[in-house]
């Protein structure tokens, strides 16, 4: 009886391994034509769809290259080290990410990872900024031409989960993570931060931020637990044009009503996206209570 189930066994085995051998009996000429291949597999039953899908993106990340999946600098959540410690714990505490670069002058000086930090503190070792710096990691610098399979076999063998990415003038584009390597082959991850890459305004530093130019007045004034004149304008891009008096180019600022807004991005039609900083002592104790609050 075990021998007439191992023999079927054995045949079943065979067939499905004539199967395979017929379906690829044909060298793909292409990789279009393996990758039709491939769901015809699918279709015929020989692999499932989620492993379809991580083969598809195995062969993307082999061509792809980091300037297609980084987040852009101008999104990332950075460390400020002028800021004092309690502000810079502060500012992690309220982003909980698990990395953050640190910045200062316009200069990334180092990462600092969260679970650093956690251990300096349980340990009593955190007591100023100069026992911070101690903990610093060094920063990993790749160019955003480097192929996501190259930027993968390297994270894994320097057992570093982030990189900041320069363009050819070696100024800082942005970052890459191992996570954001891996989603090309196994799909998008969300987490609990994914929901905040979408909000009108985001936190980058304890006093600068980022705000979409179509954002609600209503929303800013929310945000900042103030309540700034609108004249009669219902977006952020709308108010500033008007104090501007034009349509601001990259680079331009304004101070208004205890804050700083620049031009991040846009084109000579319409603005994009602002930086705002906070100059108003006043202003920085009402964000400070709305988020004690929060």
């Amino acid at each position: 009886m075990s021998d007439s189930s191992g023999r079927d066994g054995s045949s079943n085995n065979a067939s499905w391994v004539e199967r395979v051998v017929k379906l690829f009996s044909d060298e793909p000429e292409s990789r279009e034509s393996l990758v039709n291949q491939l769901a015809d597999a699918q279709s015929k039953g020989l692999i499932d769809s989620d492993a379809l899908v991580m083969i598809k993106g195995v062969l993307e990340v082999s061509e792809s290259r980091v300037r297609d999946i980084m987040i852009p600098r101008l999104q990332m959540a950075l460390i400020d080290a002028n800021e004092p410690l309690d502000v810079i714990l502060e500012t992690m505490l309220d982003s909980s990410h698990s990395r953050y670069p640190v910045i200062c002058d316009k200069e990334i000086i180092g990462i600092l990872l969260a679970k650093d930090v956690f251990r300096a503190v349980v340990k009593g070792e955190l007591k100023t900024k100069e026992d911070l710096a101690k903990i610093y990691r060094k920063p990993i610098f790749v160019p955003e031409s480097k192929r996501l399979n190259v930027l993968l076999r390297d994270f894994k063998a320097s057992r570093h989960h982030l990189a900041l990415v320069v363009d050819e003038y070696a100024e800082l584009a942005g970052l890459v993570t191992i996570e954001d390597v891996l989603e090309q082959i196994v799909g998008n991850i969300e987490d609990e931060h994914d929901a905040e890459e979408q909000a009108f305004i985001q936190k980058r530093t304890a006093r600068t931020f980022s705000m979409q130019a179509l954002t609600p007045v209503e929303a800013f004034n929310e945000f900042f637990n103030v309540s700034i004149e609108t004249n009669g304008c219902e977006t952020m891009g709308g108010c500033l044009a008007s104090q501007f008096g034009h349509v601001p180019q990259q680079g331009e600022s304004i101070e208004s009503q205890g804050f700083r807004f620049k031009v991040l991005k846009g084109n000579e039609r319409r603005v994009e996206l602002f930086e705002i900083k906070l100059l108003d002592k006043a202003v920085k104790a009402q964000v400070e209570e709305k988020d004690s609050e929060d």
